[in-house]
């Protein structure tokens, strides 16, 4: 049984609801460092809605969340400061279109954080680099393929140096043979061992990454597996209905 001692991030009884439709239903969770956590399940389940609770995007209206042992539903939460830590990466890309790649990688760090152009141009550069795109650091976002703008959003999010990354469906916008390329940058951070919260369609994906595969539907937490015996031997009649739909391709 898998058990996180000390988590970096918490997740205690949280409930999340619009109006009388419950989205999250006492959603308990311990995701440990340096851990990849897959979220998967049918739409609407409560994914994403999740991911955003965590970065606070959305407000929850029961339970609690914890990140390094902080309450993050306290009053005096400074979210810009929690952002920072807790980066995240959205199916858009959401890359400003008047400024060129580079101007978009920097302006976090130079704005917000206050850090000297030098270094952080220094950093953008390796990570342009460690992605295959720096021969894009003067282009528009307009003049890039859709893999590329979600490369560079990924560059984007890294370069604010989170402890957490959140990744929401960040291939579902895109062509097929422009998924691979960014699944890879994404095998490369786990490697390194970054910890990161997924929520993806890419069954094959999930298995090749995911230390713990967390199943949802309906607002609930319905299994937690390790990808091995999660997809060979689901538990849970709704998770084997929900993975008889998908034809599992290896990952390459």
């Amino acid at each position: 049984m898998y058990e996180v001692v000390e988590p970096l991030i918490e997740l205690k009884d949280v409930a999340k609801s619009y109006g009388k439709n419950q989205v999250l239903n006492n959603i308990s969770l311990k995701v440990a460092k340096g851990e990849v956590i897959v979220l998967i399940g049918p739409s609407g389940c409560g994914k994403s809605t999740l991911l955003r609770c965590l970065n606070g995007l959305e407000e929850i209206q029961g339970g609690s969340v914890l990140f390094r042992n902080e309450d993050l539903t306290a009053k005096n939460t400074d979210w810009k400061k929690i952002r920072q830590q807790v980066g995240m990466v959205f199916q858009s890309y959401h890359l400003f279109p008047h400024m060129t790649v580079m101007e978009n990688i920097l302006l976090g760090p130079t704005k917000v954080q206050k850090r000297t152009k030098e270094e952080a141009l220094q950093q953008a550069e390796a990570l342009l680099q460690r992605v295959g795109l720096s021969d894009k650091k003067n282009a528009y976002p307009r003049q890039l393929s859709g893999g590329q703008q979600q490369r560079i959003a990924i560059v984007r999010a890294l370069m604010m140096n989170p402890v957490v990354m959140l990744f929401d469906e960040v291939t579902a916008a895109l062509d097929p043979e422009m998924v691979k390329e960014v699944l890879d940058v994404m095998l490369s951070l786990a490697k390194e061992g970054m910890t990161m919260m997924i929520v993806t369609h890419e069954m094959s994906f999930a298995r090749a990454i995911a230390d713990r595969v967390i199943f949802m539907d309906s607002g609930h937490i319905c299994e937690i597996g390790e990808p091995q015996t999660f997809f060979t031997s689901p538990q849970t009649p709704r998770a084997q209905q929900f993975l008889k739909q998908f034809i599992h391709n290896s990952y390459n």
